[in-house]
């Protein structure tokens, strides 16, 4: 049962990466075919983060009032019905409303199956579970822009759409057959804007929320630093074709696998706290050899293995951060787990431009994103935390294996 759990929830946690990479390859032409430039063409890409971090802010709370299935059915009813909209989108800008209406209704998927797994989990074994839907998310982006380019290669971009629209309404039907309710009547919050915005308030101002909350946004932020900046870097500065790019890429995105199945091995014996510190600390320590390979103009057998790691490293960090972050807002984990996303993606989205500030003909501007947001990750970890806890904070952290799919265990002693 957990097994397919991890991979209905893992589905929907993949919809932003492959809803972004598996349209790239067909940039050129839908620039050709829509009459248009590259930079307006690269604003649908845009509108899409945007409707992504956006929807979030709203699904989270109405998750939390109704529940976790309706809204997430639909949101993937608007997915694809947004997806098949823009397969036939007659203008670039008429494709930019669409991907921002498909982003939006996307943000469903990734914000509710945070919240589900929040609802059924608690202690080590929700971070473990974390860890299991990064294995599945994380097969998106190595896969994606291959099935892309395969794509492509039988139709036009308009194929591109048609295939997200039909892998929308695949989901829509696994989560009514399949996805249960996880969040009963008697948990449910009023859908009030007031009450919703002192809820967002309350949340952002838990320091524990915060600390673990900005560390996933600058880590996030390093890893959006060498997606933008490495195509540029390895193929224009280093030589590296395309193709062979393609497999540095999933090289990486395997590391990440790895390092998340990794993770959840080692949560049997160390706490989530421990292994985040580790995490961040391996993602500093990248940052800083990315940076020196970077500055001393070194060769790509100094480059590749720091850029392994600072893409390796989130395997650490994302799924025992969002276990932390959400552990104290069991009633409230839909917005929680929108505010977490959000912030993930404000972080994280300063990257690209920050790294377009340095110009393309050097590796050093990307070096100095990836370096920067690596150490504050850390930074803000170690400084925003309390450095006293409340009464029950990390309660459920110690528990060992609470999990809502049988009887509850007796609670053990504390120590």
């Amino acid at each position: 049962m957990k097994a397919r759990l991890a991979l209905l929830l893992g589905g929907l946690s993949a919809f932003g990466p492959l809803s972004i990479d598996m349209y790239l390859p067909a940039f050129p032409e839908i620039e050709a075919a829509l009459h248009t430039r590259q930079a307006q063409v690269q604003l649908t890409l845009t509108a899409f983060m945007v409707g992504l971090a956006l929807g979030q802010a709203v699904f989270g709370p109405l998750s939390d009032a109704y529940g976790r299935r309706m809204p997430l059915l639909a949101g993937l009813t608007g997915y694809a019905a947004a997806s098949l909209a823009c397969a036939i989108a007659p203008s670039v800008f008429t494709l930019v409303g669409l991907r921002f209406a498909q982003g939006v209704s996307a943000a469903a998927g990734v914000v509710i199956a945070r919240a589900a797994v929040r609802d059924i989990f608690t202690g080590p074994a929700m971070a473990r579970f974390f860890s299991m839907l990064m294995l599945v998310s994380g097969l998106a982006p190595i896969l994606a822009p291959l099935a892309g380019a395969q794509i492509l290669r039988w139709t036009t971009w308009p194929g591109v759409f048609v295939v997200l629209a039909y892998f929308g309404v695949a989901l829509l039907i696994a989560s009514a057959i399949c996805l249960r309710e996880t969040l009963p009547p008697d948990k449910r919050r009023p859908f009030e804007v007031g009450r919703i915005l002192r809820t967002y308030g309350r949340v952002a101002t838990d320091r524990t929320f915060v600390a673990h909350a900005t560390s996933i946004g600058f880590v996030t932020a390093a890893m959006f630093a060498y997606i933008a900046g490495s195509p540029f870097v390895l193929q224009n500065l280093h030589g590296l074709t395309p193709q062979a790019y393609s497999l540095v890429f999933g090289a990486n995105a395997v590391g990440l696998m790895v390092f998340t199945q990794v993770n959840r091995i080692f949560l049997t014996w160390f706490s989530p706290r421990a292994l985040l510190t580790v995490g961040l600390v391996l993602s500093v320590l990248a940052g800083a050899g990315v940076l020196y390979a970077a500055v001393e103009k070194l060769g790509l057998p100094y480059l590749l293995p720091p850029m392994f790691l600072v893409v390796a490293s989130l395997g650490m960090v994302l799924p025992n951060a969002t276990a932390l972050a959400l552990a104290d807002h069991g009633s409230r984990a839909g917005t929680a787990s929108a505010l977490l996303g959000l912030i993930q993606f404000l972080i994280g989205g300063l990257a690209a431009p920050l790294v377009g500030l340095g110009g393309s003909g050097s590796s050093v501007p990307m070096a100095v994103v990836i370096a920067g947001m690596s150490a504050a990750g850390l930074v803000s970890f170690a400084l925003i935390r309390p450095t006293r806890r409340r009464p029950g904070r990390y309660a459920a952290l110690r528990e060992a294996e609470t999990v809502k799919f049988g009887p509850v265990p007796p609670p053990r002693r504390r120590l």
